[in-house]
């Protein structure tokens, strides 16, 4: 899956191509990120991250996807302490966007 030059999702290999460097996720890493690829500019709550990845009740979930997110941004961002990518709208959710 490739949003546009900058960021690519290989199924295959579980791997992310961000800014040229090639990165491994893990597979809970790719599930995330590929959803919120599919869901491109939509806001999405750590709960519905977690019943479309875990496929199970989201009790308590804010802080299992607040790690799984700095993993990735780690992965995935320029700066991830200045994330562009995935963005967190407090007390709403997450939201992926390619390009501002």
């Amino acid at each position: 899956m490739e949003i546009n030059m900058k960021l690519h999702l290989n199924k295959e290999t579980r791997t992310v191509i961000s800014n040229g460097k090639s990165s491994r996720l893990t597979p809970i890493e790719y599930d995330i990120l590929s959803y919120l690829m599919n869901h491109e500019d939509e806001v999405k709550s750590p709960e519905e991250i977690y019943q479309n990845v875990w496929k199970d009740d989201p009790f308590d979930c804010h802080l299992v996807i607040s790690v799984h997110m700095r993993h990735i941004r780690e992965k995935i961002e320029i700066n991830p302490s200045r994330p562009q990518l995935i963005r967190v709208l407090r007390g709403k959710g997450y939201r992926f966007r390619e390009s501002e």
